[in-house]
């Protein structure tokens, strides 16, 4: 009963997270939308003199700029493409490290990689006592797995090959790829939204003969879809995130056939896996405690919840967990 019910959760996090994906296109052209009626209500752009009039001059104007949106939005992915890593190492302070640097930590993640027959991505260390891990790339040459020094330091063998791999399981299952492509996605409809803020900000906002005297309609639903579209863009990132944990976890227990490791692993980094870095990055760690407003804008789920899968679908025991010292990777 516990496989069938992983791999049914696995399927439902997919699903779902193609579904959440699928609606930035909609956000996007939503907030085009927004920003053409902002302009006309600040005056930026000609009015037709009247409300009614302003809406369907916006929905024309939409199917005007939608290709302009499609090539911006191309533009600002592929210089994502490129340059993704160097932005979060440089967010983050990760560092590539070679084999000769760290070698017990290569070969846990090479016999993973080899369990699958898989290329073993790069790896890369933070330098922070910190207990957290995180990979990222958007294609094979480009996958890499970074961990804290305080993670290497704290956990032992079987506990650090559970949370490589739980990283590799993202890499596996496309979810890095996934997570990438909705930061820059919520980066675009971010850019908009401040957009409109400033058009509407250095706007004429009076003493314009042709200025609509419905304005302050426009204004309000140019903002009420901007609002919505910011948040929306939010929660879409952020739910991708809480979803792809618990199957990440999963995958870490069905690569290592290890379930009592990996909650172990997850008991030790509670309470100490504090990371800096910008929060289109922290939904990629393996924890990022933020809950937000109750819980809205979590970027995971609670440990105890992560914990309670793993007992009830892959096996594992809850068993007491000893002090955290050195441990023999450091």
């Amino acid at each position: 009963m516990g496989p069938v019910g992983l791999y049914t959760h696995i399927q439902a996090n997919n699903l779902r997270s193609a579904l959440l994906l699928a609606g930035f296109p909609v956000l996007m052209t939503g907030l085009v939308w927004a920003l053409t009626l902002g302009l006309m209500g600040a005056g930026v752009l000609p009015s037709t003199g009247s409300v009614g009039g302003d809406l369907g001059r916006a929905g024309q104007l939409l199917v005007v700029s939608i290709p302009m949106a499609v090539v911006v939005s191309v533009v600002w992915f592929t210089i994502a493409y490129f340059v993704n890593q160097t932005i979060i190492d440089l967010a983050t302070g990760a560092r590539p490290v070679t084999r000769k640097d760290e070698p017990e930590l290569y070969n846990l993640l090479e016999n993973l990689c080899i369990s699958r027959g898989l290329p073993a991505p790069s790896l890369r260390i933070i330098e922070t006592d910190g207990l957290n891990a995180f990979a990222t790339g958007l294609n094979q040459k480009q996958y890499s797995i970074s961990v804290t020094r305080g993670l290497i330091n704290t956990l032992d063998r079987d506990e650090l090959e559970a949370v490589l791999g739980h990283e590799l399981t993202h890499i596996l299952n496309r979810d890095v790829r996934t997570m990438i492509i909705a930061a820059v996605f919520a980066g675009i409809i971010t850019l908009v939204t401040e957009v409109v803020f400033r058009g509407l900000r250095f706007g004429r906002i009076g003493g314009n003969s042709d200025r609509n005297k419905g304005a302050g309609i426009l204004l309000v639903i140019a903002f009420a879809a901007m609002a919505v579209g910011y948040v929306l863009a939010i929660v879409i990132r952020m739910s991708l995130s809480r979803s792809r944990e618990f199957v990440a976890d999963a995958g870490a227990v069905e690569l290592t056939r290890n379930p009592d490791a990996m909650i172990s692993a997850l008991r030790k980094i509670s309470g100490h896996a504090t990371l800096e870095g910008p929060d289109s990055i922290r939904g990629m760690f393996l924890e990022n405690h933020q809950e937000g407003v109750m819980g809205l804008f979590a970027t995971h789920p609670p440990i105890e919840k992560r914990i309670e899968a793993l007992v009830r679908y892959a096996g594992g025991r809850d068993l007491p967990v000893t002090p955290a010292v050195a441990g023999p990777w450091g």
